[in-house]
């Protein structure tokens, strides 16, 4: 599943190719075919992220939410436009391009008190200028579970996923399976802060890059890092494998259905 930075990316792309004129919107598919019916041809009015939401919102008091989730895609190409490929939700036509969105868990229309109510059940966004961490910290410190399942909560902390909850907990010596309640203010700021950062890098660059510049395959001489996913990270799916700062192993644990990456040294209990 896309986590928060690639929300934010297309925001950025969409806001720019469609937003502030009209846009052509249809469902070759068809299970968007009435809602598209109200959107064509009205002005989008701007494109936003929160968390791993993407909203589009036009004239009208409608927004378009949509929740990729495992399999949802949204390509973009320049015009001329071309018949439809596989199974296309919703077709976005804007002045120069359009864009395809295939395969979402969740397209819908929603009104401004509709949008408020789902911003409501979400947690504060690192990658949003509303975002409180104060707030997050509230609910963290209040609960026994541990941090590396409430950093995977959406009702307590937008847009993280599993390769920045395995990452930023490397970062700061933090074992994942500490419990809320334990995680002191300072080791809180100090990930709310590195979120903050690497999460905008990801929005920069595109890809997932958390390893520190000494450690860097540049720095240090080993083998880049050869994943689909790219990005140089220190934990994410290298169990099994030798942590790049101290040699012990990495370890792999499953945690409410989601893969756990640690190292027993770096992030002793």
């Amino acid at each position: 599943m896309p986590e928060g930075h690639t929300l934010h990316r297309l925001a950025l792309l969409h806001h720019r190719l469609f937003a502030g004129r009209p846009v052509s919107v249809s469902s070759p598919q068809g299970r968007f075919a009435a809602e598209a019916a109200l959107l064509d041809g009205t002005t989008m009015i701007e494109a936003q992220a929160h968390g791993k939401h993407l909203l589009h919102t036009y004239d009208g008091d409608r927004t378009v939410h949509i929740h990729l989730g495992l399999y949802g895609t949204f390509v973009e190409y320049p015009k001329p436009v071309t018949e439809p490929v596989g199974q296309v939700r919703m077709r976005l036509i804007g002045a120069d391009h359009f864009s395809d969105l295939r395969g979402p868990t969740a397209c819908r229309i929603l009104n401004s008190a509709e949008v408020a109510e789902l911003q409501a059940r979400l947690g504060p966004d690192p990658l949003r200028s509303d975002a409180d961490p104060d707030l997050v910290f509230r609910r963290i410190s209040r609960s026994r579970s541990s941090i590396a399942a409430l950093l995977l909560d959406q009702s307590i902390l937008s847009g993280v996923g599993n390769v920045y909850r395995a990452e930023v907990l490397f970062r700061h010596n933090i074992p994942p399976m500490l419990p809320g309640a334990k995680l002191g203010r300072e080791s809180w700021d100090a990930i709310w802060t590195d979120l903050v950062f690497l999460m905008g890098e990801g929005v920069r660059v595109g890809r997932i890059d958390t390893v520190r510049p000494e450690h860097d395959p540049s720095v240090t001489g080993r083998a880049p890092r050869q994943d689909r996913h790219g990005g140089e990270v220190y934990v994410y799916r290298r169990a099994g494998m030798p942590c790049l700062i101290c040699g012990t192993t990495v370890l792999l644990t499953e945690l409410q259905g989601r893969k756990l990456y640690w190292c027993p040294d770096c992030q002793p209990e």
